[in-house]
């Protein structure tokens, strides 16, 4: 009789440690998507500055324009996060081509601490901006 008490005192003290542990783990699996999907966004808009800056700077004509339409078709094939493009410059060889990509991620973190009381939406967001000197013959 003795042992089977010590047995349902130890399967109570492993429902126990889970209780703690799990939440603690869910929140870190979180946060780690979290950073990964704002990683990936901002490396789509480095990439996608970088092409766009590429493309803008080989154009014979308009080459601001066939940067920003060159960024967004990078962009187009992204599934996460929310892009601005903004592309200048050009015009004559060896002018600069400059092609900056605002980028916002979901912070779906964010989002579950303001349940409990935390701040309001809050959202990843930077930027990523390239150059390059457009060519001419």
């Amino acid at each position: 009789m003795h042992n089977r008490g010590k047995r349902w005192f130890e399967r109570g003290n492993a429902m126990a440690e889970t209780a703690v542990a799990l939440p603690v783990v869910l929140v870190l699996t979180f946060a780690l998507v979290n950073f990964a999907i704002a990683g990936y966004a901002s490396v789509a808009a480095a990439n996608a500055a970088n092409y766009g800056a590429r493309a803008g700077s080989v154009a014979q004509q308009g080459a601001a324009g066939v940067a920003a339409s060159a960024a967004h078709a990078a962009l187009s094939k992204t599934m996460v996060g929310e892009y601005q493009v903004a592309a200048g410059g050009g015009g004559r060889p060896g002018a600069q081509v400059t092609v900056s990509v605002h980028w916002e991620a979901p912070n779906f973190l964010g989002s579950m601490l303001s349940l409990l009381g935390g701040g309001g939406e809050v959202k990843f967001e930077g930027s990523a901006r390239s150059t390059f000197r457009q060519e001419g013959w």
